[in-house]
C-alpha cells in the first residue's frame, strides 16, 4: 500500500509541477537515453534547437553497446562466418534532423510531440517522439525512428543495425 501511495504522490506532484516542454525560438533540449532495436541495444543522445514556435533542428547519435555476433552464411557466400563482430562504423550512427514541435498545437504545454525527418550516415529517415517536463529543467522522452531510404545495398553483414526501426527512451533536459 505504501508503494501505491508513494507512486500516486509522485505522479500528482509531477503533473502539478510540470513545466512547458517547448517554448520555441531559443530552446535547447537534450535527450539522453537507451536505444532498443533488433540485434542490439545501446545509447542515444540528441540535441534540438528551437527556431520558431513549432520548428526545431538538431542532431542525434546512437552507439550500440550490445550487438549480437553473426554466425552462419550470408548472401550465398560459401564460406561461413564464425562469431563475426561488428566494427565501430556498424555500431555508430549520427544524423541531422528537423522537427515539428506540436505542444502549442495540441494545447498541452508540458507535452511536446515532435514528428520529424533525419539525414544520417546510413539512411534518410523519420521519427516521432514525445517529451514531458516535470520541472523547468528535467523531463522524460520516448522516440521511435525508422528508415525511409537506405544508403547501402545490404551486402555487409551488419547493414541492418542502422537501417531498421528503433525505440528510445530516457531523460530530457532543458538547457535554455
Amino acid at each position: 500500500m505504501k508503494k501505491v501511495i508513494t507512486f500516486l504522490f509522485l505522479v500528482s506532484f509531477g503533473l502539478t509541477q510540470a513545466q512547458q516542454a517547448f517554448t520555441g525560438k531559443g530552446d535547447v533540449r537534450v535527450n539522453v537515453g537507451a536505444n532498443l532495436q533488433d540485434g542490439g541495444s545501446g545509447i542515444q543522445g540528441s540535441v534540438d534547437f528551437g527556431l520558431g514556435e513549432n520548428f526545431s533542428f538538431g542532431f542525434v547519435s546512437t552507439y550500440l553497446l550490445g550487438v549480437d555476433n553473426f554466425n552462419g552464411f550470408y548472401h550465398n557466400n560459401p564460406t561461413p562466418y564464425t562469431d563475426e563482430k561488428p566494427e565501430f562504423q556498424d555500431r555508430f550512427d549520427a544524423k541531422a534532423r528537423i522537427n515539428a514541435n506540436l505542444s502549442s498545437v495540441i494545447g498541452v504545454e508540458q507535452l511536446d510531440i515532435y514528428p520529424g525527418l533525419s539525414l544520417g550516415l546510413h539512411n534518410f529517415g523519420g521519427h516521432v517522439g514525445g517529451r514531458y517536463f516535470f520541472t523547468d529543467g528535467f523531463g522524460v522522452f520516448t522516440e521511435i525512428g525508422f528508415p525511409i531510404a537506405k544508403y547501402s545495398n545490404n551486402n555487409e553483414i551488419f547493414d541492418h543495425l542502422n537501417n531498421q526501426a528503433t525505440f528510445s527512451l530516457g531523460a530530457s533536459f532543458n538547457l535554455q
